[in-house]
């Protein structure tokens, strides 16, 4: 069964898109962002089908994805169907919870996210980190993600407590002002002379409208510039651990571009080498082997830099020091 997002008139049902005036707390917020949390439990592949459509309206015009809406203008939100299943994950409020922090301040939290957890709900999930620390911080005005991780990637995640400090902190993602290194184990001798991955990426659907991403050719006009850095931190028998530092942020870039090299990470269910991982299953790597280690930034309040660490996970620790 589905059941409509929208607003009903006359006794015939017929069904008309909402118009939502932005709010204060909302303001600055990309449309793509503010949509995906007034549709809660409508999938984000939709989310971006209607704003593509032109169904999403920004007062009265057009609007992209990246767009960032002021507090005051008039959004047109479509109708959209969602399942009763959907729906009733809604009802229930995510379970409160607290997660590890490594850097508080009155500005922002940064976390240290666990593996299989999502930064947030949609798409199938019901919630992630950011519906959770509202239950958990029930006092808290204001929290929103400063950015993404993989839902199998653990380590540094930046959350906003104030919404000059949300925007000031994703201008710097956007604008490649941020420093971001993840630790990442890989199959195979990866050459110590390989330091710079620069082969652009395009994002794609499967017809599942699952994500997915490929390496392709530079003159393609639907790749996306992707400049990976790559250091080798250890070498182990048969894998190689790396220091690796995205200079870009595109979806699922760093598994990508290290698996086009022949190096996929391991545990990667998407990218990997899937025999091998049901071998390293066995032997107690039951995640993906991929961790937001270091992040540097400017502090949104006082510009000074910000350097933090989160260490591996102790499974992954124990993986590496067994082989």
């Amino acid at each position: 069964m589905k059941r409509i997002i929208g607003s009903e008139t006359g006794g015939a049902s017929a069904v008309r898109a909402r118009l939502v005036t932005v709010g204060e707390d909302s303001a600055g917020q990309r449309l793509d962002n503010f949509l995906i949390r007034e549709l809660k439990g409508v999938p984000k592949t939709h989310v971006y089908r209607i704003i593509r459509s032109g169904e999403v309206r920004v007062n009265k015009g057009r609007a992209g994805a990246d767009t960032r809406v002021e507090e005051g203008d008039v959004v047109r939100v479509p109708p959209v169907r969602t399942s009763e299943k959907a729906e009733e994950r809604l009802q229930k409020p995510a379970p409160a919870r607290d997660f590890p922090v490594v850097y508080e301040d009155e500005h922002l939290i940064a976390l240290d996210k666990p593996a299989g957890v999502a930064v947030h709900g949609g798409s199938g999930v019901s919630f992630g980190v950011i519906e959770q620390l509202r239950q958990a911080r029930p006092q808290a005005k204001f929290l929103e993600l400063v950015h993404r991780l993989d839902r199998e990637t653990s380590g540094i995640l930046l959350v906003a407590k104030r919404r000059s400090a949300l925007t000031k902190l994703q201008d710097q993602f956007r604008d490649r002002e941020t420093g971001k290194t993840y630790l990442a184990l890989v199959s195979g001798a990866w050459p110590a002379n390989k330091k710079v991955i620069d082969q652009p990426l395009h994002k794609y659907l499967l017809a599942d409208g699952e994500r997915r991403v490929k390496v392709v050719a530079k003159d393609d006009p639907d790749g996306m510039r992707s400049v990976t850095l790559v250091k080798v931190a250890r070498k182990l028998e048969d894998f190689t651990l790396l220091e690796v530092t995205i200079k870009t942020g595109r979806t699922h870039q760093i598994r990508v571009h290290l698996a086009s090299n022949g190096h996929p990470i391991l545990g990667d269910d998407k990218y990997g080498d899937f025999e091998l991982n049901k071998t390293l299953a066995k032997q107690g790597l039951k995640r993906m082997f991929l961790h937001a280690w270091r992040l540097k930034f400017a502090h949104p309040a006082t510009g000074e830099e910000v350097a933090l660490e989160a260490p591996l996970p102790a499974e992954l620790a124990a993986f590496v020091e067994n082989r």
